[in-house]
C-alpha cells in the first residue's frame, strides 16, 4: 500500500484553530477519537502565554524555562513559548489536566515527546504568525508549515529540495504554479523527517514524495529504509497564507488515552516542589 493510498484509507481531520485559552477544544478531542491525530493551529495574535505574569509563565513552560531565558531574539522568544504552552494545552485536553502538568522532553535531534507518557506523540511547526501542534495516538507524527507567499523557486532551492523525477515534476508545470508545488514537497518532507526524527539532518534529495503525498527511499536514523508502506501524509492549504503539511508512520499506539496512561503523577510534583504552589489567576478567561 501506498502512502497515498494509506492516507486515502484513514484520512486527517481538517486543521483545528485555537482562538485562546478556550480554544474550541471539543474539535480537537473529536478528530482524535475519530482519526488518530489531530492537527491544531493558532495565529500568534490570537496565543500570547508569554505575557503571563513571570512566575505563571515558568509554571507553564516547566523544564523549557531555562532554554526560554536563554534566548535573545524576542520574537524567537514569544514562538517558543507560544508553540510548547499550545502543544502542552492541548495534550492536557486528551487528560483532562492542565498544561502546567504536561512536560516536554527532546530527544537526540531536538524531537518533542511527553514525558511519563507514550500513547500519545507529538510534533511543533512554527513561522512567521503561526503555530501548528500535531497529535498522533497512532504512531510517530511530523508537521510542517510554511507562508505560502514564500519564495523558493525563483531562489533557485527546487535542486536543493527536490530529486531528479520531483524536480522534472515541478518544471513541466505552468511557471505561476512552481513555486506552490516546491513548497509542498518542501512540507510534506519537514514533516516526513520529523516524523522518524532526523529532520534537516537527511538529505532532501535523497528521497521523493510523489503527488499524492507517497514517500519513497526515505531513510530512518539506522539508516534502513522507513517508506514501508506504513504511512499517511497530507497538505493542507484552507487558509490562503499558509502551507500545512502532516505525515503519521503507523507503529500500532492504539487509541488509548484513558486514566490509566495519565501523565506521570511523580514528575508533576517534583515539578510543583521545583517551582512553588500555582499563583492566583490573573484577569478574566482570555487573560493568561
Amino acid at each position: 500500500m501506498t502512502g497515498a493510498e494509506t492516507a486515502a484509507a484513514k484520512p486527517f481531520g481538517p486543521p483545528i484553530r485555537i482562538k485562546g485559552r478556550t480554544g474550541p477544544w471539543p474539535p480537537v478531542l473529536g478528530s482524535v477519537a475519530r482519526h488518530g491525530t489531530a492537527l491544531v493551529y493558532a495565529h500568534l495574535e490570537d496565543w500570547r502565554p508569554d505575557k503571563a505574569p513571570g512566575p505563571r509563565l515558568q509554571r507553564l513552560l516547566g523544564r523549557d524555562w531555562s532554554k526560554y531565558l536563554e534566548l535573545t531574539h524576542a520574537d524567537v522568544r514569544v514562538r517558543f513559548a507560544a508553540s510548547r504552552i499550545l502543544l502542552k494545552t492541548a495534550v492536557g485536553k486528551l487528560y483532562d489536566v492542565g498544561p502546567e502538568e504536561v512536560e516536554l522532553g527532546y530527544r537526540e535531534k531536538g524531537r518533542p515527546f511527553i514525558r511519563g507518557n507514550d500513547s500519545v506523540d507529538v510534533s511543533i511547526s512554527h513561522t512567521d504568525g503561526l503555530l501548528l501542534v500535531g497529535l498522533s495516538t497512532q504512531g510517530q507524527i511530523g508537521v510542517d508549515v510554511e507562508p505560502a507567499d514564500r519564495e523558493l523557486y525563483a531562489q533557485g532551492l527546487a535542486r536543493h529540495l527536490c530529486t531528479e523525477a520531483e524536480l522534472a515534476r515541478v518544471e513541466a508545470l505552468p511557471l505561476e504554479r512552481r513555486n506552490a508545488e516546491l513548497i509542498r514537497i518542501w512540507t510534506l518532507k519537514e514533516a516526513y523527517t520529523k516524523a522518524i526524527g532526523t529532520g534537516l539532518m537527511s538529505s532532501f534529495g535523497s528521497f521523493s514524495v510523489d503527488g499524492g503525498g507517497g514517500c519513497q527511499g526515505l531513510r530512518g536514523p539506522d539508516g534502513t529504509l522507513a517508506d514501508t508502506g506504513r504511512w499517511s501524509s497530507q497538505t493542507f492549504t484552507d487558509d490562503p497564507d499558509y502551507v500545512l503539511s502532516v505525515a503519521v508512520v503507523d507503529s500500532g499506539f492504539g487509541t488509548d488515552t484513558k486514566t490509566t496512561t495519565r501523565l506521570d503523577e511523580g514528575l508533576f510534583e517534583a515539578l510543583i516542589d521545583a517551582l512553588g504552589e500555582e499563583e492566583p489567576e490573573y484577569g478574566g478567561a482570555a487573560d493568561w
